[in-house]
């Protein structure tokens, strides 16, 4: 919608250079598909990591794509470059007052469609094109009409800048859902949503995860998880405020979904419906401890997951999933350990155990020395590992590595690493240098208990 209101809105002088812009998902359809509607030619900048679902798509429409980068904002700095080399007209995502005007057409349907009572409408937010569209119209026409917008949590620039009263630049962006992952909202889309919008909501993986599942569930249909933004944030909104009675609506943004990804996504989906619980209990190393826990605690519950291995002779530690049907039920099995004696951590909400852990548990290693603990996000590109390597210490070991495909345009990695004393800067400047985006996990306690 926003990118062929531009285009069509172009002066012939304007048309006769040819288009072209920097996108990863929609708006990279929009603008081939408009550019082959009006006959304009145009080019299109994606980053290399992108899935090939999208860029076959863009290229379906008889455009030219260019790969660069392992990012939009690497991608877009070509797509710059480009456009001034090339005299080219550039087609802006979300920052332009006619892209924010096509976008905005989805709300004068949404009111055509629903005459009567509306409460509040959940809108995904990447730059914040179709919000602060959507946004004015509500406001303008129906000013009663609750405008709340929703991110994932470690891609919520549009949140962080309300909250600063400015537009701020984050330093590492989530890329699950890659349509909203931006570092910087617009100037233009902030300006609209300082005076439009009414709450952001912030949801995780997990959620979202359980809101593709919903959708699926009710229509049959796959929606990526930039699409899914607005029904997890209507769940959540739900969940915590208590309201009932009220009509909501949740925009659905995007259906470009990676076949490959939906293992990944069927397996969160449990916890982000709050369907399943991870813990880490300790019981003692002799016998019938185990049946003990099995038959005192875990009784008719329905088990997910139970991993064990021998790794000392004193406590013996398990990797536990159990059903649960609200979180409630998860509260409640924690107290019920502490009550029969088991120690225990509730790892329902610790990534590297739902990431890494629950795939690799088999005792810890006797012999590393000195070792620390990443979890990397590597493109999904020839190279990646290779760079890594390159970078590292010649006199570094590494003590533990594990991938394991979900389907997106970057993997998650758990690595190992045995750094000697005194190496601390070198490993920061290490880090640094490599450009992939990195959590320290040394001092998360499943690491300590498993690996």
């Amino acid at each position: 919608r926003g990118a062929y209101n531009k285009i069509a809105h172009l002066s012939d002088a304007e048309r006769a250079k040819g288009v072209i812009t920097a996108s990863a998902g929609n708006h990279a359809q929009g603008v081939a598909f408009s550019a082959k509607k009006l006959g304009i030619k145009a080019t299109i900048v994606m980053p290399v990591t992108t899935p090939r679902i999208k860029v076959a798509a863009v290229e379906a429409f008889g455009v030219e794509v260019v790969l660069h980068g392992d990012n939009y904002s690497e991608a877009a700095e070509r797509c710059e470059a480009l456009a001034v080399e090339r005299q080219m007209t550039f087609i802006h995502p979300f920052d332009d007052e006619l892209v924010i005007a096509g976008q905005g057409t989805v709300a004068d349907e949404l009111l055509r469609q629903c005459a009567g009572r509306l409460d509040a409408v959940f809108i995904p937010v990447g730059g914040g094109g179709l919000i602060a569209g959507m946004g004015a119209y509500l406001k303008a026409l129906r000013p009663e009409i609750k405008v709340i917008g929703v991110e994932p949590v470690d891609s919520d620039a549009m949140a962080r800048s309300l909250e600063a009263h400015r537009r701020v630049v984050l330093d590492s962006v989530g890329i699950f859902a890659d349509g909203v992952a931006v570092r910087q909202v617009g100037k233009l889309t902030f300006d609209y949503c300082r005076t439009c919008v009414d709450d952001i909501v912030r949801v995780d993986v997990d959620e979202l995860c359980g809101a593709i599942k919903s959708v699926y569930q009710a229509t049959r249909s796959i929606v990526e998880p930039a699409g899914a933004l607005g029904l997890a944030g209507l769940k959540k909104y739900v969940t915590k405020t208590g309201v009932q009675g009220q009509t909501l609506v949740a925009i659905n943004s995007g259906a470009n979904m990676n076949f490959e990804r939906l293992r990944y996504v069927a397996e969160r989906t449990q916890i982000g419906d709050k369907q399943e619980a991870l813990f880490a209990v300790t019981i003692p190393e002799q016998p019938g401890s185990l049946k003990r826990f099995c038959t005192e605690v875990l009784g008719e519950r329905n088990v997910t997951e139970f991993n064990y291995r021998l790794a000392g002779r004193d406590a013996a530690h398990i990797f536990v999933g159990i059903s649960t049907r609200n979180e409630a039920e998860r509260l409640s099995f924690g107290e019920l350990l502490v009550a029969k004696g088991f120690a225990n951590v509730d790892l329902t909400d610790n990534e590297l155990a739902k990431t890494h852990v629950r795939y690799m548990v088999g005792g810890r290693s006797p012999d590393a020395v000195d070792e620390v603990l990443y979890r990397f996000w590597f493109p999904e590109r020839p190279g990646a590992l290779g760079r890594f390597l390159a970078h590292m210490g010649e006199n570094w070991n590494i003590s533990l590595f594990h991938y394991r495909s979900q389907g997106g345009d970057y993997g998650r990695v758990l690595v190992g690493l045995e750094i000697p004393q005194g190496e601390g800067a070198r490993l920061r400047e290490f880090l640094n240098t490599l450009g992939y985006r990195y959590v320290e996990e040394t001092k998360n306690p499943v690491y300590h208990l498993f690996l």
